[in-house]
């Protein structure tokens, strides 16, 4: 049984969820805590690193995307009491975000022919513009549609973002955040280097929806036991959550026993 969703996107960058709705949603899935993780953003109505809505514990945490040798990666940080060297960098990513998310939706409505309803503004990420072209074009029927024909890596509406290292972020995060996490480390293209990073942090999602991603939770000779391990040879903490962008939650995360550990290493009460 899922206590525990610690990967939620809100509107606040590129999920459909507003703040006051994740409670709510929480509770009708069963959990006892959620993490708000959205993208290079911390939520302007968190106003502590943990906080009691409704019922419902609501942990402040970002998902911050990191350059690691030759493959991008997502660190997440939780318990977020932001430091001043945090939120410039936060300012800088969301400009770059405003310009990359412009330049894919000239590209987008270039190579569809027509316009799409999506304008380049902070917090916009590419579910967004994915959301945009199913709603405009009949040619795309889901979000992985559009990745793969479109927008996706190696897409040709596509486009690189200026991010940090992972040292910088993983140094940001440390000086801003109670706890560290590597983020769904099956779903990149070399997932055994990506798992050499989770030690160099506190913890690693180890629950994560991979086939709801389109990832198997085994790629090559690596699936998610081997993560689990990773995080018992090293004492990490587990994470874990739905990476929800969409209406629901709880699809996977901890349970009561990995949510206790979890709490226990925040050391930040609401």
């Amino acid at each position: 049984m899922v206590a525990a969703d610690l990967h939620v996107h809100t509107d606040n960058s590129d999920g459909t969820f507003r703040l006051s709705e994740v409670p709510p949603a929480a509770r009708a899935a069963g959990l006892d805590a959620v993490a708000v993780t959205d993208h290079d953003r911390v939520h302007p109505d968190l106003d502590a690193p943990v906080v009691e809505r409704d019922g419902v514990t609501v942990v402040h945490g970002i998902e911050l995307r990191v350059e690691a040798d030759d493959q991008r990666v997502d660190v997440l940080g939780y318990g977020v009491a932001p430091t001043d060297a945090l939120v410039a960098e936060i300012d800088r990513l969301q400009r770059d975000r405003v310009e990359r998310g412009r330049e894919i939706i000239a590209r987008v409505e270039q190579r569809l022919g027509h316009a799409i309803p999506a304008e380049p503004e902070p917090g916009l990420g590419r579910p967004d513009i994915a959301r945009a072209v199913i709603e405009s074009d009949d040619g795309y029927d889901s979000i992985p549609d559009v990745f793969d024909g479109l927008i996706g890596e190696g897409g040709p509406c596509y486009v690189a973002r200026d991010i940090p290292s992972f040292e910088r972020g993983r140094d940001l995060l440390t000086d801003a955040c109670a706890l560290v996490s590597l983020a769904h480390p099956l779903r990149y293209p070399e997932p055994a280097a990506a798992l050499e990073l989770a030690p160099r942090l506190d913890a690693v999602e180890v629950a994560y929806p991979y086939g709801a991603r389109g990832h198997t939770g085994a790629n090559g000779e690596l699936a998610v036991e081997n993560v689990r391990a990773v995080a018992e040879r090293h004492d990490l903490v587990v994470t874990g959550g739905s990476d929800a962008h969409g209406r629901s939650l709880g699809e996977t995360g901890l349970s009561t026993d990995e949510y206790e550990r979890f709490r226990d290493a925040l050391g930040v009460a609401p």
